[in-house]
């Protein structure tokens, strides 16, 4: 009757040790693709903020030499500016000595 016992229970062990060996290995390759999944969702994230960075950058620099050329724009018209006041200022007193 004990050699039963050893028996099933080698049995269940065997079986039970298949099982788990399943068991483990698809665990494996679950968090095998789990990985490869984040991975390949991390590359694309970031090429995706590589190229907003990128774009970014070029917007920065346009945005740059429209600045530098308003700032000149508005320099050409304070000097046109301050040469129209001088010109009034003379005519004003041109016209304050004829009356």
């Amino acid at each position: 009757m004990e050699n039963i016992y050893t028996v099933l229970l080698t049995a269940v062990t065997v079986l039970g040790s298949a099982g788990a060996w399943r068991f483990y290995e698809r665990r494996a390759m679950h968090k095998e693709k789990d990985e490869d999944f984040i991975r390949h969702d991390c590359k694309d994230r970031i090429s995706k903020l590589e190229a907003l960075l990128e774009l970014s950058s070029k917007e920065k620099d346009e945005l740059r030499k429209m600045i530098i050329d308003l700032t000149a724009k508005v320099a050409t018209l304070q000097t046109t500016v301050e040469f129209l006041r001088k010109e009034e200022e003379k005519t004003k007193t041109t016209r304050t000595r004829k009356s």
